[in-house]
């Protein structure tokens, strides 16, 4: 990639008063920004939201040299650059009013329409964890790419179960390439990487600030046609995810949770505000299927048809046809174990077993990887 093309990019994009909602404009209109700063001043003026400050900067304008050093350092550690104008630029991104004029890309970032953000809580549950693991593998099964925000609980757990069902993911990140957050994801950004692409709107060094966030989220849920949320607490940045979603005219879904639990009750209140629920991948596929896209169509008007095969198949639980072979007395313990943890002597009462036996029949399923046990003696669902 040449650097030059980059240059008034940046320059653009660094002179005071120009925000992303201004910069989209100043494209809409000029088409780049080259034309841009070729413009005269009473082009410029006729622009909505600019003012007389920003066009004299535009007219006076003068290239850093720390605009060039970045655009080095980024191109020499093997990132890659996409803009508004390039063809692997986000088409679903395109649509919102103020979408970064630019990415920097780690991996390879291409014009995927069929995207789907996956959010949730930093502190997730095992519930939740399982749950996203299951629904990402089913989604990308479906031709369908898993966006989300790299950070710990639910969003490293969709990135993860997008890869371990051999799809495509990209994450989104709140900070620079120099500066990834958190730290611990840092064998999971080139992970990514193999698998789909790393963004951010951020210089190389930006450092992971609280305002980053909001602003990352605009991102997520901008290049995806739905979002949906796994586990959120009232106050959380999953719900703003939420919230940009509707207001871009993408869709919303959440997974239900425990009742009792507070993680899970920013989630129950988006389903009360009219956020699909969400069971399994089918609900998802279901209500977003006349926007998605055949291989090939690069149309971003989110109109392409795309004829979903198999439909009858979506209606099963995720990894239902996924079960090893069982034994009756294994498919029975199988059975009365949901996804939350249940004790031992509930499900000694529950199937009316012998605990030696059953004891033996968990430790069977375990090895198969079909239950979990979790601290104090108690069991679950696990991954098949």
């Amino acid at each position: 990639m040449d650097m030059d093309p980059l240059l008034n990019w940046f320059a653009l994009k660094h002179i005071p008063g120009i925000g992303n909602l201004l910069f989209k404009r100043l494209f809409d209109r000029f088409k780049s920004p080259d034309l841009v700063f070729q413009a005269s001043g009473a082009e410029l003026g006729q622009i909505p939201g600019m003012r007389a400050r920003c066009v004299d900067a535009i007219l006076n304008h003068k290239l850093s040299d720390k605009i060039s050093e970045e655009i080095e350092r980024a191109l020499k550690k093997g990132f890659s650059i996409v803009t508004m104008a390039d063809v692997d630029y986000p088409p679903l991104l395109l649509q919102i009013p103020d979408p970064p004029p630019f990415l920097y890309v780690h991996g390879k970032l291409e014009p995927w329409v069929n995207n789907v953000a996956v959010v949730g809580s930093r502190n997730a549950t095992d519930y939740g964890v399982e749950i996203t693991h299951r629904l990402c593998g089913d989604l990308v099964s479906h031709h369908i790419v898993i966006v989300s925000g790299m950070a710990a609980g639910i969003d490293t757990a969709a990135h993860l179960g997008a890869i371990m069902g051999k799809g495509k993911t990209v994450a989104v990140m709140g900070s620079g390439f120099e500066r990834i957050y958190p730290h611990e994801n840092r064998a999971l950004f080139d992970r990514i990487a193999e698998n789909g692409a790393v963004v951010t709107e951020f210089h190389l060094r930006a450092k992971p600030e609280p305002h980053h966030f909001p602003m990352r989220n605009r991102i997520i849920s901008g290049m995806s046609l739905g979002t949906v949320v796994v586990e959120a607490a009232r106050k959380s940045g999953s719900l703003i995810t939420a919230r940009l979603a509707a207001e871009q005219n993408r869709e919303v879904f959440a997974v239900p949770g425990n009742i009792h639990s507070f993680k899970s009750s920013g989630s129950h209140s988006l389903i009360k505000q009219g956020a699909k629920l969400v069971e399994h991948a089918g609900d998802i596929i279901e209500e977003i299927s006349s926007n998605m896209m055949m291989d090939g169509d690069r149309s971003p008007s989110l109109k392409g048809a795309y004829d979903l095969k198999e439909t009858s198949g979506l209606k099963k639980q995720p990894g239902d046809n996924l079960l090893p072979e069982l034994s009756s007395e294994e498919s029975a313990v199988y059975e009365s174990l949901g996804a939350y943890p249940a004790h031992i002597d509930e499900l000694v009462r529950k199937i009316s077993m012998e605990p030696g036996r059953l004891s033996c029949i968990l430790l069977q399923l375990e090895l198969k990887g079909v239950v979990r046990q979790f601290p104090g003696k108690l069991f679950a669902r696990g991954s098949s």
